[in-house]
């Protein structure tokens, strides 16, 4: 297995820590661009690979309004460049990790299915919906074997500080206000990355090609309410929670009918969001030795 990666400011090579312990010589670390085709090409050249699982982006929506271009750079270009390397160097399989915010916002019913149409609101989900149909016409003008899975808001350890749940649990950790969008009503899907990781494996293994796949955690909750709970576990009073003006082109609802997914990859979510969030929350007050460097060394929060 070869790790490729930029390493960005949210890049962080504590978090391979053990890897190469446990596995050895099957895992590698490459620093690279995936919008370089020269290097994607070195390393397809050093190597044959059965598949290529592309789980790189630039994937925070607030900076995608502020600076586009990086998102366009990675998640487009970085696409491309990427699926023409794997067609010309004959990797079988090519899976583009996507996200349920390509189809934009729900109302106050519904879940979005494989068959939802794309309606992205920000610069990132449309980056992310351009990469997506990059993938599908690859299989479709070249016949490759392209999956794409579209997955609903991960959460668990070791996930960048600028992300909601573990934004809200160093704030509360640190008895700082905790900034809340516009009114708080607005509603995520929540998957654990441990059930994302196995569902992604599933479409490895058993996906067809040129389908799309849904993976949702059954974790549907309100902003506000999520918050609250983080503080309530946290033995933190709600007074911390400060609104502040909402997000441009902020999207409502957010879920995910993963029953097709379930079906055909013999797959389900397991872990319940209170019983997830609970285990995130206790990772993050057990381990301030990773977070607060993070903290410190990219002054982003």
């Amino acid at each position: 297995m070869t790790n490729v990666d930029v390493l960005t400011y949210a890049g962080n090579l504590a978090n391979l820590n053990g890897v190469v312990e446990e596995h050895g010589e099957r895992y590698e670390f490459f620093k690279a661009d995936i919008a370089n085709a020269d290097q994607m090409d070195a390393l397809r050249t050093e190597h044959r690979f059965y598949a290529v699982l592309n789980f790189a982006a630039e994937s925070h929506v607030d900076r995608s309004i502020n600076d586009p271009l990086n998102f366009i750079h990675t998640n487009v270009i970085g696409t491309s460049v990427l699926l023409d390397c794997a067609r010309r160097h004959g990797v079988q399989r090519f899976i583009q990790i996507s996200t349920d915010e390509v189809y934009g916002s729900l109302g106050r019913a519904g879940k979005f299915t494989e068959q939802s149409l794309l309606d992205p609101s920000s610069p990132y989900s449309a980056s992310k919906a351009s990469a997506d149909l990059l993938a599908i016409a690859a299989h479709k003008t070249y016949g490759q074997e392209v999956l794409v899975t579209r997955c609903s808001n991960n959460y668990g350890p070791y996930q960048f500080p600028e992300k909601l749940i573990p934004l809200m649990i160093i704030k509360a950790l640190r008895d700082e206000p905790l900034p809340v969008y516009g009114d708080g009503m607005n509603v995520r899907d929540w998957i654990h990355v441990n059930d994302h990781c196995a569902a992604i494996v599933a479409a490895l293994f058993e996906g067809k090609p040129g389908n799309v796949y849904n993976f949702g955690g059954d974790g549907e909750m309100v902003n506000i309410d999520l918050v609250k709970m983080i503080l309530d576990q946290l033995g933190k009073p709600h007074s911390l929670i400060s609104f502040v003006p909402d997000r441009l082109g902020h999207d409502r609802r957010y879920a995910i009918d993963s029953s097709f997914a379930q079906r055909e990859l013999n797959w389900k979510p397991r872990c319940n969001l209170k019983e997830g969030l609970e285990e995130t929350i206790h990772w993050y007050v057990d381990n301030p030795s990773w977070w607060q460097p993070l903290l410190e060394r990219t002054g982003r929060y």
